[in-house]
């Protein structure tokens, strides 16, 4: 079996998440996509968090009607921060009958060579990508390489830090977020202060 593993804050999770993971499992090898909840991004303030098991309710809210889609809190239970290339070994090694790709915005690409052990990454994963507009050139050893995969997936102009502010300036962002997930928001009030 071949799982995608999509990282992410999901502060909150949100439709382009949703249309980014099913286009991909729909229109690629990958028989799975799991959506792993990140605790801690090196590369994020931690302020601005709802906590993992609230993070972790609304993937599973939001993921609960896909069945190629699944929540995945594995990252919960490492050291911080999470670094990625130690988090894809530890579930290598919990999981040996299963291969595990990379799925990452075409943004995140364009700083792929700064990330922790990358070259290892590379050497023993796929990396599916999807396209984002972002500033900044691929650098050139990821052009043409042999693990990774572009795939034409919609360009999703949605982000969280967009519904967050939405939410906390009182506008109506429910067309943004899966009715479940907007539920949970509004009853448990995040992101209003």
């Amino acid at each position: 079996m071949k799982i995608g593993l999509y990282f992410g804050t999901f502060n909150p999770i949100h439709v382009g998440h949703l249309i980014i993971a099913n286009y991909m499992v729909e229109n690629s090898d990958l028989d799975e996509i799991w959506m792993v909840v990140t605790p801690h991004n090196p590369f994020k303030k931690k302020s601005s968090l709802l906590e993992n098991h609230h993070r972790f309710e609304l993937v599973y809210r939001a993921t609960e009607n896909y069945n190629k889609i699944k929540p995945s809190d594995i990252e919960f239970k490492l050291p911080q921060p999470n670094y990625t290339v130690h988090t894809l070994a530890h579930i290598a090694d919990k999981y040996p009958n299963k291969e595990f790709c990379l799925i990452m915005g075409e943004d995140n690409l364009k700083s792929f060579n700064k990330w922790k052990n990358f070259e290892v990454i590379l050497e023993n994963h796929h990396i599916y990508v999807y396209p984002r507009i972002a500033d900044g050139s691929l650098d050139h050893q990821f052009k043409e390489h042999s693990k990774i995969h572009k795939v034409t997936a919609p360009i999703v102009q949605i982000s969280s830090t967009m519904i967050r502010n939405g939410i906390k300036n009182g506008q109506n962002i429910k067309p943004m977020l899966t009715p479940e997930v907007w539920q949970y928001i509004d009853e448990m009030n995040f992101y209003k202060k």
